[in-house]
């Protein structure tokens, strides 16, 4: 994949297979899963958990509140590269989609892909424009580039700060921040943190032809990825 999230086509057969297998070992989705591209907003919130950075997701109601939970995610410990795998079930039992990083020559590219490991999208921190305010790019294939960016500077300041300092990184940075993705200007996505000593986000799409399963995976990203 190329610096503009063109998916490469170097490689053999055999590689992308067996790298696809490795991704998701888990059976395809469910057929009964809900048809989350018809919804807009969902909330990820983490769960208490010693041994691996666990999520549920859901569909938000109106009242901004969580609905009942569609989807849970895991994180991979120790995956220096990042790994994250969506299951439909909290059994674990079928793959809704997962990310893994790969070395890139933007630093860090993370494939997103289905449960048969077909790759649908793909994102990456924009290492020169993150110096002040955190910056990624969203590459949904054939359909929409995004650059997401953190909104306050003073917050983004603040969280940079926040890494440094002794034993810092070890407490929870419980104050809100939000992203917004636009493309050519033109805002459609957002995440926010909310405020609280439990992780929580909420996600709005604002364009229908971004991939939900890409865009939840890039949100899952933000806390897996970032140091808070």
């Amino acid at each position: 994949m190329d610096s503009t999230g063109t998916e490469s086509s170097t490689g053999t057969g055999a590689e992308k297979d067996k790298a696809a297998a490795g991704l998701t070992k888990a059976t395809p989705a469910a057929a009964a899963a809900p048809d989350i591209q018809s919804h807009d907003t969902f909330v990820i919130k983490k769960k208490l958990s010693l041994t691996a950075g666990e999520y549920v997701v859901s569909v938000a109601r109106p009242d901004g509140s969580e609905g009942e939970p569609f989807a849970y995610a895991r994180e991979k410990r120790l995956s220096l590269r990042g790994q994250v795998t969506v299951y439909t079930d909290a059994s674990r039992k079928s793959v809704l989609a997962a990310f893994k990083g790969r070395d890139h020559e933007v630093g860090y590219m993370y494939d997103v892909r289905d449960a048969s490991g077909q790759h649908f999208g793909s994102f990456y921190e924009d290492a020169g424009a993150s110096f002040l305010r955190r910056t990624w790019q969203v590459r949904q294939p054939g359909t929409m580039k995004l650059t997401g960016r953190e909104c306050s500077r003073v917050v983004a300041f603040v969280r940079f700060v926040w890494e440094f300092v002794p034993y810092l990184e070890y407490v929870p940075f419980i104050w809100p921040y939000r992203f917004q993705y636009t493309e050519s200007g033109k805002p459609l996505m957002t995440v926010t943190k909310k405020l609280g000593l439990h992780t929580r986000y909420v996600l709005e799409i604002l364009a229908p032809d971004i991939d939900r399963r890409l865009a939840i995976a890039h949100t899952l990203a933000l806390d897996t990825l970032e140091v808070d």
